[in-house]
């Protein structure tokens, strides 16, 4: 029994670590049983089909993704852990980013469960604090949907067009969006002129050098990027 189960980790293993290096694409049973050492029929004995494979290996993503959240330390404040359980999942997709599209392509109910108990747990907290507008189960929906699909976004597009800021930004939206809470208008409205600066100095064709229109951009995009 030891020696089967030896042998199912070190197939996931090698299948992860194919997934990582080169896509869902390069996880195939000639590739996996090379890398695991193993003839191919012990994948289909072991896991019935590729598909059982990966089904174990999106499993095997959602328990690292898991741990690391049971790990993260709780604060007094129930909204500032939403921001940090927010920012974590984001930078566990950008980190694993074929792993975690597989993970929500293979996603059990008992993944999906555990996630969102732990976001929901969070939420209670808020609600009891008098921090919610909506219904805790409607924020867990707006609060994991809007975070899950911002990561596949970014993951989706190569590392140097990815818009970072956004993650905040979108975050913050949410944010406000289940609380009521704005933003504080301090640090919302120089971003607001600068991104409404900006687009005039798309649509003016007149009136600056060059020169002038690239530095002026440039300093627009630094403080709307601050958003």
């Amino acid at each position: 029994m030891a020696r089967r189960e030896d042998m199912r980790e070190r197939i996931i293993a090698a299948a992860a670590d194919l997934l990582a290096a080169g896509g869902q694409e390069s996880v195939t049973t000639r590739s996996v049983s090379a890398a695991a050492g193993v003839q191919p029929p012990a994948i289909y004995r072991l896991f019935g089909d590729m598909q059982g494979l990966l089904d174990a290996v999106a499993a095997e993503g959602f328990a690292r993704y898991l741990s690391e959240k049971k790990d993260q330390p709780l604060s007094a404040d129930p909204i500032d852990d939403l921001r940090a359980g927010w920012d974590l999942h984001v930078e566990f997709g950008l980190r694993h980013p074929a792993h975690y599209r597989l993970m929500y392509q293979h996603a059990t109910d008992e993944a999906a469960r555990q996630t969102q108990e732990i976001l929901r747990a969070i939420l209670l907290r808020a609600a009891a604090a008098g921090l919610l507008r909506v219904p805790v189960e409607r924020a867990a929906q707006i609060v994991h949907a809007a975070c899950m699909g911002l990561t596949l976004s970014l993951i989706s597009l190569p590392p140097e067009e990815r818009d970072l800021p956004a993650s905040a930004a979108l975050r913050e939206s949410v944010l406000a969006a289940i609380t009521g809470q704005e933003p504080d208008a301090a640090e919302r409205d120089p971003v607001r002129h600068a991104v409404a600066l900006r687009a005039l100095l798309e649509e003016t064709e007149g009136g600056f050098t060059p020169g002038e229109r690239t530095l002026f951009g440039e300093l627009l995009d630094r403080v709307a990027g601050r958003g």
